[in-house]
């Protein structure tokens, strides 16, 4: 066996074993690695990943549970959980049918294709970072609201007040939380009238309790009064104040108009596996299934995990696939988006034709393919399964952590930096490097695109796997090498969570990798190929459930993180 990978195995065994806890107020059960028989939530926060569980002990649907750790987290991980952002939430019933909803933020209708443009045509730095024009419109309470009165069976109500009790009672920050706030308190210090819930007198240190009186008024308003209780009304007006406040242009008109879409997820075949994730205008979900179609003819399990062969064959898929998204993706309600024939196998065989075993592409010389007619990276991912099979796979951002780190008028939450994920610029990378085209060029009411993959994979037709990650641009490949690590390369779900990650995305022309996770020598052969290879911290917090053959659920919480599974 290859060396790092029994390390890891080893590592994820003893880690899995210590790490279980049983709730001694009830029989949730908690940890890394667990096994239980019902229903499982997998999160960025115990909180939240609790919340869910006790939502499903009362009656409530996968569903109704995804909802409440949604809210919950809005509180309890304000880097990410959010209802000032966006995202996209995959739903599988336990009978099989599937359905995406997407409640990606939009660009508000002052918004221009120059909006970030000085007077030279150069881009203003920070703009769509920093500032109240870097906001789009929040999707998320459209979203959340939209698929609960779809698939909930609970009263909205009773799926809502456990994230008001934790805004009105707070909870302990986690070390990690901690630092975050205290490393960003002069932004929340200089962008905000008043101070933030996330600042206090001195500095924050763990288990130090935060409670948001504002937050928790926000949430009251949505329980009492459903959507409208966020686009219209005191919640409505306080962003419409605070947009004024800033020079910011979301309008009464951009929240009133705002609405989430059901959309039809993109399908491929993996080795007998059905792959389900997202379409635009996230093009995760392309990348994946192009990821896996290149990949899928060559013996991944004969070459090894973290094999020279198999990185450098992953690190050619990911520069095509890449490269296919800077020109062919965006919000398919305004341009044509042909998913079909991007992740058609002929196609994405042939985007592998040029592919030499023994060196590195020049990225340069790797261009967009012909189809036819035709990122910090705070997001979150939680993942949900039921004791009927219900999955739902959520990924949800405000984009930067913190977002903006606006808290809008007296409300309590962060607004959004999405805007950045349009190509402010064609050709000008945005903040995670990813460099886009007009496909994704700002446009009035245009949704950006986006990288979240929430996932679910069957296995002879029954729920087999959900997954998902943050990470922007590494999101797509941190899925991807989770989904091949358990059906390729045999491991557990903790197990394949827990791996070592890497990433390309054709422009930079380098491989990302995390510290550790690749060896001096394989370092040294990579580069001798011709590949330029760059070590970093953490890529993607990856939360994931697998169905075993027995029925139960295996939950795995990326260790890169404070994420948590619950399961009962």
């Amino acid at each position: 066996m290859n060396k790092n990978l029994a390390l890891l195995f080893l590592t994820a065994l003893l880690s899995g074993c210590s790490g279980e806890i049983v709730n001694k107020n009830s029989d949730i059960v908690e940890g890394y690695g667990i096994t239980t028989d019902s229903g499982m939530v997998v999160s960025a926060h115990r909180e939240g990943s609790v919340i869910g569980i006790e939502i499903m002990k009362k009656g409530g649907n996968a569903v109704d549970a995804a909802v409440a750790t949604g809210f919950a987290l809005a509180v309890c991980y304000p880097e990410a959980g959010n209802i000032g952002g966006g995202g996209f939430m995959l739903i599988r019933t336990g009978a099989g049918m599937c359905e995406v909803i997407d409640y990606r933020e939009k660009a508000p209708l002052f918004a221009s294709a120059d909006m970030y443009l000085d007077k030279l045509g150069n881009v203003t730095e920070g703009l769509s970072l920093e500032t109240h024009l870097a906001s789009g419109v929040p999707g998320s309470v459209d979203g959340m609201i939209a698929a609960h009165k779809k698939y909930g069976k609970l009263p909205f109500r009773e799926v809502i007040q456990p994230a008001i009790d934790l805004a009105e009672k707070g909870f302990p920050v986690t070390a990690e939380q901690s630092a975050d706030f205290n490393a960003n308190r002069a932004h929340f210090i200089e962008r905000n009238r008043s101070l933030p819930a996330f600042v206090k007198d001195s500095l924050w240190k763990a288990g130090d309790t935060l409670i948001q009186k504002d937050l928790a008024e926000t949430l009251i308003r949505i329980r009492d009064n459903g959507r409208e209780g966020f686009y219209s009304g005191i919640t409505a007006r306080r962003i419409i104040s605070e947009m004024k406040r800033g020079n910011g242009i979301i309008s009464e008109i951009d929240l009133n108009e705002y609405r989430s879409v059901s959309r039809i997820p993109v399908t491929a075949d993996y080795k007998g596996f059905k792959i389900i994730t997202v379409p635009p205008p996230s093009g995760g979900g392309i990348i994946l299934i192009q990821l896996l179609g290149m990949v899928e003819p060559y013996p991944l399990r004969d070459w090894g995990f973290h094999s020279q062969k198999t990185i450098h064959l992953i690190v050619e898929a990911e520069r095509r696939a890449y490269a296919d998204r800077s020109e062919y993706m965006g919000d398919p309600d305004f341009m044509k988006v042909n998913a079909g024939q991007l992740t058609a196998k002929k196609y994405i065989l042939g985007r592998m034709s040029t592919f030499d075993e023994k060196s590195a592409s020049l990225s340069r010389e790797i261009s967009p393919g012909s189809p036819g007619t035709e990122t910090s990276e705070e997001t979150t991912h939680y993942s949900v399964v039921d004791a009927d099979g219900n999955a739902v796979a959520v990924t949800t951002t405000l984009n930067g952590t913190f977002g903006n780190s606006i808290v809008a008028d007296s409300t309590g939450f962060l607004l959004n930096n999405e805007m950045d994920d349009f190509s402010v610029k064609p050709g000008i990378p945005n903040m995670y490097g990813l460099v886009g085209g007009e496909s994704n060029s700002v446009q009035p009411g245009k949704r950006m695109l986006s990288s979240m993959t929430p996932t679910i994979v069957e296995k002879e037709g029954k729920l087999f796997l959900v997954a998902g990650s943050p990470g922007g641009s590494t999101i797509p490949t941190s899925v991807f090498q989770v989904i091949t690590n358990v059906i390729d390369f045999d491991m557990n779900i903790q197990q394949a969570v827990d791996g070592g990650r890497f990433h390309h995305q054709w422009l930079p022309d380098n491989i990302i990798f995390e510290k550790n996770a690749l060896d001096s020598l394989l370092v040294q052969k990579l580069a001798e190929m011709g590949h330029e290879l760059k070590s970093r911290s953490a890529i993607g917090r990856v939360n994931a459930i697998q169905i075993l053959s027995d029925g139960k659920r295996s939950g795995g919480a990326d260790k890169r993180g404070n994420n948590s599974a619950c399961g009962y």
